[in-house]
C-alpha cells in the first residue's frame, strides 16, 4: 500500500476561492447547515448566472459554485452577502469549519451548541485550513465517518462527550462548559502540533492526547437515513454530490419546500416538502448511485487527465459494494477504500480493488471501453 498524495492544505472559501480547470470554485458555509427558501433560491440564481449551472455538496456540508470567472468573484460575493451567505470578517470565515447534524430543532442543544461555537471563533488558535469541529449532538451519533478534528457528540445517556478525531475514548463536559473544552483541546493542538500534521487523528499517531481527554467510550455511531419521506419534509440524493440549479428551483417550487438542510452524505433534506417525482436526484434505497463516487474529474479539474462522471453512471449498477472514479491519484472525492477504484493516468485507468486512489494498481492503462465491456 502507497502513501496518500499531498493534496492543498486549504479549503476554498468565499472570500477565498480556489482556482479549478474550468474557473474559481466559490464555497459556502450554511451556518447550522441550513438555508431558508429563499437562499436556495438565490443561491441557485448564482450559480447559474455567473457559475457552471450546478451546485456541488461537498463531504463536509457545505455548497459550492465551479465555473465562477475571476472577473465576476465580486459580484458573487455581493450576491451572497445580499442573501446573508456571507461572513463579515473573512478570517471567521475561514475559520467556520463546523459539520453540523442536519436533523436540530430550533432551541435544542445542537443548535445552541453551534451557536456558541460560531460567537467564539475569534477565542480559536490559528489551525490549519481544513482542522474542523462536529457537532453530533442528536440522539444518536451520526457523523463520527465524517471529516472533523474535535466532535461534540451525545452519549446513550444524554450526556455530552467531547471527542478528539482519532481517539478511542473522550472526556463528559456539561453544556455549560462544552465550547470551552473545545476551544481548550483546539488550542492544546495548536501548541502540540509538528510541521506538516494538519488534523488531529496524525498528530495522536505521533504523540498522547492529555488523559483528562480520555476515559469515556463514545456511543455507537448510527446509519444515515436513506431517500425518501422523513419526517416533516423529504431526504434526497445529489448523484455525485452535484445538483443541477435550475432542478433545484424547481424541486423547492414542486415540493414547497421551505428550506434546505444539507449534510457530508452527498445528501439533503428538504424542510417541509411534499415528495414529488423526480429524476434529477436520488430518492429511494436501492440507487446505484449512492455507492458510486466520482470527482469533477476532466475538463473541470485541471489534476485530472479523464472524464470520470459519466462513466461512473454506467458503472455503478455492475458493480457491487462502493465503486469510486478519481480523475487522479488524489483521490478527493472518496478519502476512504472502496470495492472498485479506477484511477485516471495519462488519459486511461488504473484498478484498485479493495483500496484508495492513492494504492498501487491491481490493473494499469485500463481504457473506458475495456471497463464497460469487463474485459479487464
Amino acid at each position: 500500500m502507497t502513501i496518500a498524495p499531498s493534496v492543498k492544505g486549504w479549503c476554498p472559501g468565499a472570500y477565498r476561492p480556489m482556482m479549478s480547470g474550468d474557473g474559481l470554485v466559490v464555497r459556502v458555509r450554511p451556518r447550522l447547515a441550513r438555508l431558508g427558501r429563499d437562499q436556495v433560491l438565490g443561491l441557485c440564481a448564482v450559480a447559474q448566472e455567473f457559475g457552471n449551472g450546478f451546485l456541488d455538496l461537498t463531504n463536509r456540508a457545505n455548497l459550492q459554485i465551479r465555473g465562477v470567472r475571476e472577473e465576476d468573484h465580486e459580484a458573487v460575493l455581493e450576491a451572497l452577502n445580499t442573501l446573508g451567505l456571507l461572513d463579515a470578517d473573512p478570517a471567521l470565515e475561514g475559520r467556520r469549519n463546523i459539520l453540523m447534524t442536519p436533523f436540530w430543532r430550533a432551541g435544542n442543544l445542537s443548535q445552541d451548541l453551534a451557536s456558541e461555537l460560531m460567537s467564539r471563533l475569534g477565542e480559536l488558535p490559528e489551525l490549519p485550513a481544513k482542522f474542523g469541529f462536529a457537532i453530533d449532538t442528536a440522539p444518536v451519533p451520526l457523523l463520527r465517518n465524517d471529516p472533523a478534528d474535535i466532535r461534540l457528540e451525545r452519549l446513550a445517556d444524554g450526556q455530552i462527550l467531547l471527542l478528539a478525531d482519532g481517539a478511542g475514548t473522550g472526556r463528559v463536559v456539561e453544556q455549560e462548559a462544552a465550547i470551552d473544552a473545545v476551544i481548550e483541546l483546539a488550542r492544546w493542538f495548536a501548541a502540540s502540533t509538528r510541521t506538516g500534521v494538519r488534523r488531529m487523528h496524525r498528530l495522536l499517531d505521533l504523540i498522547d492526547l492529555p488523559s483528562a481527554n480520555l476515559g469515556t467510550a463514545p456511543a455507537p455511531v448510527a446509519a444515515h437515513p436513506d431517500p425518501g419521506p422523513l419526517a416533516d419534509g423529504y431526504f434526497l440524493g445529489a448523484p455525485f454530490g452535484q445538483m443541477d440549479a435550475a432542478a433545484l428551483t424547481q424541486l423547492m417550487t414542486d415540493t414547497g419546500a421551505t428550506a434546505l438542510r444539507v449534510t457530508p452524505w452527498r445528501m439533503f433534506w428538504l424542510e417541509g416538502a411534499t415528495p414529488v417525482p423526480t429524476t434529477d436526484f436520488i430518492t429511494t434505497a436501492g440507487d446505484h448511485l449512492l455507492h458510486a463516487n466520482a470527482c469533477a474529474g476532466a475538463p473541470g479539474c485541471s489534476s485530472a487527465s479523464v472524464s470520470t462522471r459519466d462513466l461512473a453512471r454506467l458503472l455503478a449498477p455492475n458493480v457491487a459494494g462502493s465503486l469510486h472514479v478519481s480523475g487522479c491519484s488524489k483521490g478527493c472525492a472518496h478519502s476512504r477504500p472502496a470495492a472498485l477504484t479506477l484511477v485516471g493516468r495519462d488519459g486511461r485507468f488504473d484498478l484498485v480493488r479493495n483500496g484508495h486512489a492513492w494504492d498501487e494498481p491491481d490493473q494499469k492503462g485500463l481504457s473506458p471501453e475495456q471497463l464497460l465491456s469487463g474485459t479487464q
